[in-house]
């Protein structure tokens, strides 16, 4: 018998004044049973970070043609593509071609220090590509907000990143490796 998504509930109250984004989401994020918490956080972060109505989940690890999220406009014209980890370089090209714009947030440490040094020549020739790097005490950190049941407040200001809950509260920068060009 395969095992089934874990269903985690959030509460996401966003002030993004960057973006000029004020809005509070009730998220419902299926868990890929192979996938970790600190993954899910970092999905739910890129979430906010691209909050938009239109912005929602993909189907998850499961399906190769979806991302991890993404904005459609109204005739089905993908406009952004976000993924999160490690994705391979051929998955990326082929997000490139659909999209608009490609955003991939890596994260991990070393791991994802070594996949960028293996793929850096080959992504920077790609102009819709913009790749982020979170260090890994911060992907750790996110991990432990996760609840089954979250209320989360994220505040984005000046590229300075906060989440919180009512117990803790991360401040992030993330890296950026390669910005749109």
């Amino acid at each position: 018998m395969a095992l089934k998504a874990t269903i985690f509930k959030a509460d996401l109250n966003i002030a993004d004044m960057d973006r000029h984004y004020y809005h509070d989401h009730v998220l419902t994020i299926a868990q890929h049973p192979s996938e970790n918490d600190e993954r899910m956080m970092v999905r739910l972060l890129a979430f906010a970070l691209h909050a938009h109505d239109d912005l929602t989940f993909g189907k998850g690890l499961s399906t190769e043609d979806e991302p991890d999220l993404w904005h459609k406009d109204l005739t089905g014209t993908i406009e952004l593509w976000v993924d999160v980890g490690l994705p391979d370089e051929r998955r990326i090209r082929k997000a490139c071609g659909r999209a608009k714009r490609v955003v991939i947030y890596s994260y991990g440490g070393r791991g994802a220090d070594l996949w960028w040094q293996q793929n850096r020549s080959k992504l920077e020739r790609v102009d819709n590509l913009s790749v982020c790097n979170l260090p890994a005490d911060i992907s750790l950190a996110l991990a432990n907000l996760a609840r089954r049941s979250m209320q989360l407040q994220c505040t984005i200001q000046d590229g300075q990143v906060w989440i919180a809950n009512n117990d803790d509260r991360i401040e992030l920068d993330l890296t950026v490796l390669k910005a749109l060009t």
